[in-house]
């Protein structure tokens, strides 16, 4: 599809460039020709100025003194062929640079549509799961004769669970297209990191209870621009990435640094980590270590860290992930101006 678009663009780049070429060239031999034939015209009027007063003697050839018409006539014709030959150079670059050109301004749409269909087969993949298995527990127990009502509460407490599953999966998806709208508006305000990251803290303590897991807020009192539910949910989703990814009775540590202009909070974890070369794919949509697919106690449709990456850009911030090389686990780390370039209000 996009080899003929490309092509089709081409030839549109094509038709311009050469109708702009050969309007300019059949004006430069207007006024090239009609140049010549002034000079003609001029030589012409002022050799017969001079014979009237000093005539000639009468065995003088006068149209020696005249431009030869034929040698203007050639003139003109080889003015023709150096142009036409201008405008097919012009003709050839502009086939190779036009082409080029064209793949460059489809790239931006080609790259696109390639996200959006990652995105629909991602995201469909992630439905397919929990639909299939309503699907197959539903139909299974419908051809049950002998179902009784406990079978039939443990059915619906399991479709239940797969049915919240689609609704956290629903709420994600919706979350991360709010966050890609760049012309959405932000109310901006002045916040207190402590205060923010407390909040935080509150949103994710049941679920770090249940594995008795401490969570350690270093964080100081420093002050940043910025829209509180936005920090709050991108603090949340650290925390809850940590929390899943963590063994039980471990700690995970907020903490945070002011250098120059800018706040650095770091969200540090004791978990198992991950390879190197995935680090780079963690804020992907929909992508999960292999560490963590193995894991069937951990949830999630690997989206809270693309989430995260969306409202640290909106704010004008810079993400990153690496191991902790003094103890086990990831260190997420992010980075924000204290004063926001612009305000959107």
């Amino acid at each position: 599809m996009f080899h003929l678009a490309r092509i089709k663009l081409t030839a549109w780049y094509l038709l311009i460039i050469m109708l702009v070429s050969i309007s300019f060239s059949i004006g430069i031999y207007r006024l090239t020709t009609a140049e010549i034939d002034r000079i003609e015209i001029g030589q012409r009027l002022r050799i017969e100025r001079g014979n009237m007063l000093n005539p000639p003697p009468d065995n003088f050839n006068q149209r020696s003194l005249f431009l030869d018409p034929e040698l203007i006539a050639e003139s003109k014709d080889r003015l023709k062929i150096i142009l036409a030959i201008i405008n097919l150079v012009i003709l050839g670059i502009s086939t190779g640079g036009g082409y080029f050109l064209a793949s460059r301004t489809l790239k931006p749409i080609s790259d696109m549509l390639d996200e959006q269909n990652r995105f629909i087969t991602d995201a469909s993949h992630e439905l397919r799961t929990p639909l299939t298995s309503l699907k197959t527990e539903i139909e299974v127990n419908l051809r049950d004769k002998k179902l009784d009502m406990i079978t039939a509460k443990r059915l619906l407490k399991s479709n239940l669970e797969e049915v919240n599953n689609l609704q956290v999966l629903s709420d994600s998806l919706i979350k991360l297209a709010q966050y890609q709208k760049e012309e959405k508006k932000v109310v901006i305000s002045k916040l207190d990191l402590k205060t923010i990251t407390n909040k935080a803290i509150k949103k994710v303590n049941r679920l770090a209870d249940n594995k008795k897991i401490v969570i350690l807020n270093k964080v100081n009192s420093l002050s940043m621009e910025g829209n509180d539910l936005d920090l709050i949910e991108l603090i949340v989703i650290f925390l809850d990435n940590a929390v899943k990814y963590s063994p039980e009775k471990s700690k995970i540590t907020l903490s945070s640094e002011k250098k120059d202009d800018n706040i650095y909070i770091h969200v540090i974890d004791q978990g198992k980590g991950v390879d190197e070369k995935e680090i780079p794919n963690l804020f992907n949509r929909f992508y999960r270590s292999d560490k963590s697919r193995n894991k069937s106690n951990v949830s999630g449709y690997g989206l809270g860290l693309s989430i995260a990456k969306q409202i640290t850009e909106r704010y004008h911030g810079i993400i990153k992930a690496k191991n902790n090389t003094y103890s086990k686990g990831m260190i997420f780390t992010v980075q924000f101006p204290i004063k926001q370039p612009q305000k959107l209000i």
